[in-house]
């Protein structure tokens, strides 16, 4: 019955800003629930202090008796806060995070002599049945051992009663079962790889940082209406549903005045993450109605990755404070622009130096040029990899949808550093004289500060670009995990780096040239064999993706297809060499995404055939048999005649049986489908059988779906509408 869509209606028609007032300044809220340097000087030893600092900025181990002590002080710190439980807080393959609370109490073997008890043992590792996550076919559900371990580097936090302490997951046998190891491992060997060539231009950077910046995309609904939705609950998108009369077109929306009970979540969810150390800054209406953003201050990636994951997290129980419900799917209403999640990547040094930002010297800008060539170099021999880091089915939705970048992976960089890569490609080989050295440094090198202080264009169809000081990968959903993206740029840039410091080492020693000479050499051949991903247009446009076939870039634009790319002989050779994945944790990854994206289309086709099935076709039938008995009462009354005055309701009678007999037909058929589907064994198969045979029917049931919605009387329907989704405030 329609009762539900507008007992919801009302129920948000009548909902009042929840009340809510900051406790503090920003500046004071923040960290407190962090058990950060500053709660560490407090609670720790001065010894247990050190041990934490070393194994965050230089990786050295800490022994189980120097845990005993870290364990006391931060288990003390935990009770003053008012703390009950624990948590090893994990990110399994699953794409969320994970718990398990245990309680900071034990007691002797007769149950007397009650204590708070958290030591060392307990802070450093814990073993959670590992047999219901995702693994990929690393082990046997019959081996349920699983293993998390502490992270020193992302500090620990509480929220609510619970002590949180991030950590890795990892199997019996060793392999990773969590997104952060390969992470951990991807930034390291970067440190690596940036630290040794940084040395040709600074002999004391002793480390480098990968940075990340998200911006995070979401809608915010009102609770009931989300409620009154079955697809949204169960998918996190409307599988039907005619667009709005009015959507995004008037433009009135993006960066306009922020909804009162929108911002009063905005200001709640702030202070949540001043507490939690999140660094978020800015917040602002997005394009489509009912969509916003926050982006927080870059921070060390690992952190920054930890930190998006948990404001996921915060944001959902925030919502619920004030009624509203937040989707992150990457497009969860058609005709209105989805939501992303722009990485913002840089690299800094701990001289405090940002190695993607030009200076005033025409040595800090020959680094700048090194690390900027390597990354685009990087991206043009991986891009098909990178764009399998991005895959989901949901993302599937976004890409190359003339809204978000396409599925083709490209580098924007703007016209005038443009020039000055041609400027660099004309470099003479073998050594400079002195005079190319002179005007190569003083004319192309020494002005590109001068340079980009007019190259503010931001090319919005590209999926990578530079913009100013770093590079924007535009590409990542909004409901992804950082890690993959992250993990997979940060290897194939430090694979690069890696490759660069033999080339010009090698020049340096067998070609007797001089450290600059070599530098210029291999930049030079680098920016002639990277020109494919090189791409200053329109990324939406027919000519593109003509243009980019004859180049060689890959264009995959289903799951599927670009999922293939991740376990290819280059991507596990590329991996294995950086020390990030072995074989079987690269093919395991693979696999379980493969399996996520068959599962999440079954779950909407098998929603889509329940809604259409049980929803619409009953709703029309009511409403035809309304229009019947009105055709009935006009024949009584009058008689012969009565065809000529109940012509259009004679119409819309045929019109509706079309439909239904459309939505009955065709569910069918893809009901049949999903169950050829079903009894593939290879994972791939059944992935592209879901993707090729089963989701193509989707579109056409909800057609007849949205075509039904015109016709049918508004009081009978009984799925909220979209009008009432986007503009409820």
């Amino acid at each position: 019955m329609s009762t539900l869509r507008f007992q919801a209606l009302r129920e948000a028609s009548n909902r009042k800003p929840v009340h809510f007032e900051e406790t503090d300044r920003k500046s004071t809220l923040f960290g407190s629930n962090v058990f950060n340097d500053k709660a560490m000087k407090q609670f720790l030893t001065s010894d247990a202090f050190k041990g934490v600092q070393g194994a965050v900025q230089y990786g050295t181990k800490i022994d189980r008796k120097l845990a005993d002590y870290i364990a006391m002080g931060m288990k003390e710190w935990a009770l003053s806060k008012g703390v009950t439980h624990y948590t090893h807080w994990f990110q399994p393959l699953t794409g969320t995070t994970a718990e398990k609370h245990d309680a900071f109490f034990e007691t002797s073997y007769d149950g007397s002599d009650p204590v708070e008890k958290f030591g060392g043992a307990q802070l450093v590792q814990q073993e959670p049945d590992a047999s219901s996550f995702p693994n990929g076919g690393i082990r046997n559900t019959f081996e349920a051992r699983g293993y998390t371990a502490w992270d020193p580097t992302s500090p620990a936090f509480i929220y609510g009663t619970t002590l949180c302490i991030p950590t890795v997951f990892i199997s019996y046998t060793g392999e990773a079962l969590d997104n952060k190891i390969p992470l951990l491992r991807a930034l390291s060997a970067m440190d690596t790889a940036a630290t040794e060539v940084c040395k040709y231009f600074d002999k004391n950077v002793k480390k480098v940082t990968a940075t990340l910046g998200w911006e995070q995309e979401y809608f915010l609904i009102d609770k009931s209406l989300a409620d009154s939705r079955p697809d949204l609950i169960m998918t996190g998108r409307t599988l039907l549903g005619h667009t709005s009369a009015k959507g995004q077109q008037l433009d009135d929306h993006y960066f306009g005045s922020i909804p009162t009970r929108a911002l009063t979540y905005m200001r709640d969810l702030e202070q949540e993450c001043m507490l939690l150390g999140i660094p978020v800054k800015t917040r602002h209406n997005e394009v489509a109605p009912n969509q916003f953003e926050l982006a927080p201050i870059f921070e060390e990636t690992n952190l920054a990755v930890d930190h998006n994951c948990l404001l996921m997290d915060v944001m959902q129980k925030v919502a619920e404070r004030h009624d509203l419900k937040v989707l992150f799917h990457e497009k969860p209403f058609k005709g209105v622009n989805g939501s992303g999640k722009h990485n913002n990547w840089s690299l800094a040094t701990d001289t405090g130096v940002n190695l993607l930002s030009p200076s005033k010297t025409p040595m800090s800008n020959l680094q700048f040029l090194t690390f900027f060539i390597n990354t685009i170099k990087a991206v043009n021999d991986y891009e098909a990899l990178l764009r399998g880091a991005i895959a989901t089915a949901s993302n599937d939705h976004r890409l190359g949808a003339n809204e978000a970048p396409p599925a083709i992976i490209s580098v924007f960089i703007g016209e005038q550093l443009t020039k000055v890569l041609a400027e660099l490609e004309g470099v003479t080989a073998g050594k400079l004289s002195p005079e190319e050295k002179t005007d190569l440094k003083l004319n192309v090198v020494g002005k590109i500060p001068d340079v980009l202080l007019d190259n503010t264009d931001r090319n919005r169809t590209s999926p990578f670009a530079f913009t100013g000081n770093k590079f924007e990968f535009r590409a990542v959903g909004s409901s992804a995990n950082c890690s993959n993206s992250m993990t997979t740029l940060n290897t194939i840039v430090a694979k690069q780096l890696k490759d660069f410091k033999i080339e010009v080492d090698s020049l340096i020693e067998s070609k007797d040239m001089k450290k600059d000479d070599a530098i210029f050499n291999v930049l030079r051949e680098y920016i002639k064999v990277s020109k494919n991903i090189l791409f200053e247009g329109d990324g939406y446009s027919e000519a593109w993706e003509i243009e980019a076939g004859k180049r060689g870039l890959s264009n995959f634009k289903t799951t599927p297809e670009a999922l293939k790319a991740r376990a290819s002989k280059q991507a596990i050779d590329l991996f294995s060499e950086m020390g990030i994945m072995n074989h079987i944790e690269v093919e395991a990854r693979y696999e379980i995404e493969l399996e996520e994206y068959t599962k999440k289309i079954q779950i909407e086709g098998r929603v889509l055939g329940d809604i259409s099935k049980n929803h619409v076709i009953p709703t029309a039938i009511r409403y035809q048999n309304t229009l019947i008995e009105n055709v009935k009462g006009l024949k009584d009354i009058f008689g012969a005649e009565f065809e000529s005055i109940a012509k259009e309701q004679i119409v819309l009678i045929k019109e509706i049986s079309g439909h239904i007999e459309g939505i009955n037909s065709k569910v069918e058929e893809m009901t049949n489908e999903r169950k050829k589907a079903n009894i593939l064994t290879d994972a791939q198969e059944m992935a592209e059988a879901y993707c090729n045979e089963v989701k193509p029917y989707f579109e056409i049931i909800r057609e007849h779906c949205d075509k039904l919605e015109l016709l049918v009387d508004n009081e009978l329907w009984t799925l909220t509408k979209y009008r009432e989704l986007l503009f409820t405030k």
